[in-house]
């Protein structure tokens, strides 16, 4: 497809069909949702647990191939199955008495979150203020397994901090107990098992720092597009009335059944 064959009554019925969906299903489903989230097919979104929260102004892009998933597994609300399983008494690590965390996961205001990203919590995930995560980038605080014992549910578990304005890039993953400063980069594909510092592109498996952002130019956060946000928003509708304002039913109908090559 070269275009958008969709007439501009029809795009702005769908996107008023998935913010009804947003607010009357999606947002029930946070502990908080801040105003004026833009989600695209919020009905591949799925939100588990009680502890997530997600800021004002964000943006979630989902498709059908590729849901985005934000769980919360609070380790305090499970049992030692281990234990259970084996008749033994519950290791330190595992006793719930002994666990810190809470799967609290608090996204800032202005994140983007593009198709196929997981981020999945069971001690404490802090991401960000204006924190883009990339297609299928996935974040996680947990093994999800004990090392030794298979049957350990969550396993080691350590808290992920994301600061402001970071950029986790195409199917990059990181894990537990990574700090990622802000304004760094995550290149695509990259696996983070250490800490990256402020301003810098970390890339590779382990990620190790690349190149270091140039200290006398500006990093434009994602909240400069929403310093007005009526007059962005109006930006767009115009753009899109203009894009669209041309299409037609009947074309749109002979795209979808007789698709030619210059559509």
């Amino acid at each position: 497809m070269r275009k958008d064959h969709r007439p501009y009554w029809l795009k702005s019925a769908q996107a008023k069909l998935a913010s009804l969906y947003t607010e009357r299903w999606l947002r029930p489903q946070f502990a908080h949702l801040g105003k004026h989230p833009t989600v695209l097919r919020p009905w591949c979104v799925s939100v588990f647990g009680y502890n997530i929260s997600l800021g004002d102004f964000a943006t979630i892009i989902a498709e059908p191939y590729a849901r985005v998933h934000l769980i919360s597994w609070a380790q305090k609300d499970l049992k030692d199955f281990s234990a259970i399983l084996h008749g033994e008494q519950a290791a330190p690590e595992n006793d719930p008495e002994n666990w810190e965390g809470k799967g609290l996961l608090r996204i800032g205001h202005y994140a983007l979150v593009c198709p196929g990203v997981r981020v999945q919590c069971a001690t404490a995930i802090t991401i960000g203020d204006g924190v883009m995560m990339a297609h299928g980038a996935y974040i996680t605080d947990a093994d999800w397994h004990g090392i030794q014992d298979r049957c350990a549910p969550v396993g080691r578990t350590a808290p992920v901090t994301i600061r402001d304005n970071a950029w986790i890039g195409d199917h990059a993953i990181v894990c537990k107990g990574v700090t990622i400063g802000e304004n760094s980069v995550v290149g695509a594909g990259s696996v983070v098992v250490r800490d990256v510092p402020d301003n810098c592109i970390a890339a590779g498996n382990p990620a190790q720092v690349v190149r270091e952002l140039d200290p006398s130019q500006p990093v434009v956060g994602r909240e400069f597009m929403f310093r007005d946000y009526e007059t962005t928003r109006k930006m767009l509708l115009d753009a899109d009335r203009e894009i669209h304002g041309k299409n037609t039913l009947a074309g749109w109908l002979r795209y979808l059944l007789f698709p030619r090559p210059t559509d």
